[in-house]
């Protein structure tokens, strides 16, 4: 599974902006994809959560009903890497998951407190 950390997406763009010796297509993502069961082990120990429920075919193809998207588009991926950026030294600020996934918690739980109070 690709994913990139919304802070690498931003600064890659306007990387990719301020470049004038890179033209085409470019891969925007982590450098470094894994399982989906890895990616969402990773994702439930950053947010605290230690069960997590498998989400089985039939779950998929309600969600995908609420999402107007076909089930295939939910349950396959494609293994991207940024080729282009890594060539080209671009740094990620989150390269590897855990690290992005423990800062996007981070931050989640730090927007639903409410107003003036401390963690």
């Amino acid at each position: 599974m690709s994913w990139i950390h919304y802070e690498d997406f931003v600064s890659a763009i306007r990387w990719l902006i301020d470049r004038e010796d890179i033209d085409g297509a470019v891969n925007v993502a982590s450098p470094y994809p894994l399982p989906n069961a890895a990616f969402m082990e990773i994702l439930r120990d950053a947010c605290g959560v230690s069960v997590g429920l498998a989400a089985t075919k039939w779950m998929l193809e309600i969600g995908a009903v609420f999402m107007r998207t076909e089930t295939e588009l939910i349950l396959k991926s494609r293994r991207v890497v940024p080729a282009r950026l890594l060539e080209h030294f671009f740094e990620f600020r989150f390269p590897a998951w855990r690290d992005a996934a423990r800062d996007l918690c981070q931050q989640w739980k730090l927007e639903r407190q409410p107003k003036g109070r401390a963690a």
